[in-house]
């Protein structure tokens, strides 16, 4: 198993949001976790797209320059 170190900050975060929301650590932990890779999925994704979108963003005479009618 992985061992994982966390700060004194977080630490007391997870130990005060647990109180305040009545949910153990590993909840909180689980959570926060799965929020994180659905963001950095989608920031991923966008990026991707900005990227796939910069290849083809040709203007209007630059996509017919080389075409013969």
């Amino acid at each position: 198993m992985n061992k994982f170190t966390l700060t004194e900050d977080n630490l007391h975060n997870l130990k005060l949001f647990g109180e305040l929301l009545k949910q153990d650590e590993n909840t909180l932990i689980n959570e926060a976790l799965e929020e994180y890779f659905l963001n950095a999925q989608k920031r991923l994704l966008e990026q991707k797209f900005e990227d796939e979108k910069k290849q083809t963003n040709l203007s209007f005479d630059e996509f017919w320059d080389d075409v013969e009618v």
